[in-house]
């Protein structure tokens, strides 16, 4: 993320970082707002829906669980050289490629005024 947020700041834009930690100060020298929030990776689902959007690059299981979050919450999820999905019997979810971060900010900006207002789908009762 700190490159992320160094080509974010190199063209003027600003960030914000939910951390994973109570402490700001654990927060990468580009991060322009810290959030700590103490919550370790179920911070993420705050991450997912704090935006209209999301682009995965690369990652680990911490960017599958944004992108399992953002597919349920119903938000465009764009990968940039991450993960791949096919399972037997059903359809792969509905995700964009893109080949170059300025692909994929792109497509990812498209993709969420398509969108519109955000929607998000209800959420059971039961949390199922």
């Amino acid at each position: 993320m700190e490159a992320a947020c160094r080509g974010a700041r190199a063209e003027g834009g600003h960030t914000i970082g939910i951390l994973p930690t109570a402490d700001s100060r654990s927060a990468n020298p580009y991060i322009e707002f810290p959030i700590a929030t103490g919550m370790g990776y179920a911070r993420n689902a705050v991450v997912v829906l704090s935006g209209d959007a999301v682009i995965a690059i690369d990652g680990s299981y911490g960017t599958l669980s944004e992108i399992a979050y953002a597919l349920n919450f119903g938000k465009p999820v764009v990968l940039l050289s991450s993960w791949t999905f096919t399972r037997e019997g059903h359809e792969p979810p509905p995700v964009i490629l893109a080949e170059t971060a300025q692909e994929a900010v792109e497509k990812a900006i498209s993709a969420a005024e398509a969108l519109g207002e955000t929607r998000l789908p209800e959420i059971p009762a039961n949390g199922s």
